[in-house]
């Protein structure tokens, strides 16, 4: 989860109070000025005198968060987004086990950071899941490590229509003692969820 603050906003010459939400890659604004801003339309950001200051499409925005917020943001405003490899937790000493077709681009460029691919010792699960079938193959393979408390993350089609979906995985895991700790959009179509044995947190 993200920041959030409750502050004066001045865009493009209109005052208001609003409520900004500093997510992964975007402000949401909720109040008077309602607004959501991908970090990649933000230009010129800096801050200061408590002031967050940017533009977005020509338009001049001041944000009244104090200064030590006004810096923070600004920092998290600016700074490169992590990789997907870091936000699965692959390193170059992980060894990951790799279960289903892991084809898409954005996957295989994380799993290309790990030490090895090896279903011996691994750190962590990645298993790819179309299917309610492809699910409980996934968990019946790796059972034993998932009682080890190895962690395992489950890779699935975004949006509705999709034969699997959060609520589906969720009602799978959480009678087996797993509970869901972190998720991870992994390209335009594929997102994650991560899952632990619940003493194992």
């Amino acid at each position: 989860m993200g920041r959030e603050a409750t502050c004066q906003c001045h865009w493009a010459g209109k005052s208001a109070e609003v409520k900004v939400l500093l997510e992964a890659s975007e402000l949401i604004f909720r109040g008077e000025i309602r607004r959501h801003v991908a970090f990649s339309e933000l230009k010129d950001v800096k801050a200061q005198s408590g002031r967050l200051s940017f533009t977005v499409g020509g338009d001049a925005v001041e944000l009244f968060l104090g200064a030590d917020q006004a810096d923070k943001w600004a920092k998290k405003l600016i700074s490169p987004p992590p990789s997907l490899a870091r936000k699965l937790g692959i390193t170059n000493e992980s060894a990951v086990w790799v279960l289903g077709d892991a084809a898409d681009e954005s996957l295989r460029a994380a799993l290309a950071e790990a030490a090895r691919i090896s279903d011996k010792s691994p750190d962590l699960i990645l298993a790819c899941v179309k299917t309610s079938k492809d699910l409980e193959s996934a968990l019946i393979k790796t059972h034993s490590r998932l009682a080890e408390g190895v962690p395992i993350w489950l890779v699935y089609l975004k949006g509705p229509g999709h034969p699997l979906n959060e609520s589906l995985i969720r009602s799978a895991l959480l009678p087996r003692g797993l509970v869901d700790t972190k998720v991870a959009a992994v390209s335009a179509t594929l997102t994650a969820i991560r899952f632990n044995l619940r003493h194992a947190m």
